[in-house]
């Protein structure tokens, strides 16, 4: 028989990808101003896994976030999905860049969620304009949807930022 032994960081990837899944359907629940605009509350759980646990954590709790919330959501391989996977890959992208330099560029957590928040944006907006609205009028919509991103970064910034320092000084 085989035997497969569990780690703590494998418990704690499932945890934080746990709470992070049901942040997800909680805020897929609720209604959106614009098509595809949403606060993007379960990446706080992506940012704090990041600067608490580091780069492997966190990459594995943004792609089992995905992955799952489109399974129980009943959007997995949708373009739904691919938009969701493409903004995580380029959250991913800027944390693997974040990470590479010590000093981490001296950004905060409300700092990388802002720019997280554009990357995930930008690779979305990307991606719908390539596969799915291939039309110039679209490119009409993008200020509209970076400063929506930038809004919620920084909301989402500002949650880390305090839930980061509160568990620091726990």
């Amino acid at each position: 028989m085989l035997s497969v032994s569990v780690t703590r960081e494998d418990r704690l990837i499932a945890g934080f990808a746990s709470l992070a899944i049901l942040v997800h359907l909680i805020e897929a629940a609720f209604p959106s101003p614009l098509p595809g605009v949403k606060p993007g509350l379960a990446n706080i759980i992506t940012l704090i896994v990041f600067f608490r646990y580091g780069l492997r954590m966190a990459v594995w709790v943004s792609l089992l976030r995905v992955l799952v919330a489109s399974l129980l959501l009943g959007s997995f391989l949708s373009p739904t999905f691919a938009l969701s996977l493409a903004g995580a890959v380029a959250v991913i992208g800027i944390l693997s860049l974040i990470s590479a330099f010590p000093s981490r560029f001296g950004l905060s957590p409300l700092g990388v969620a802002v720019l997280c928040a554009l990357s995930h944006t930008s690779a979305q907006f990307l991606l719908a304009y390539w596969l799915l609205v291939p039309h110039p009028g679209l490119l009409g919509l993008y200020p509209i949807f970076m400063t929506f991103a930038l809004i919620f970064g920084f909301i989402s910034g500002v949650i880390s930022q305090k839930v980061y320092r509160q568990l620091g000084a726990a």
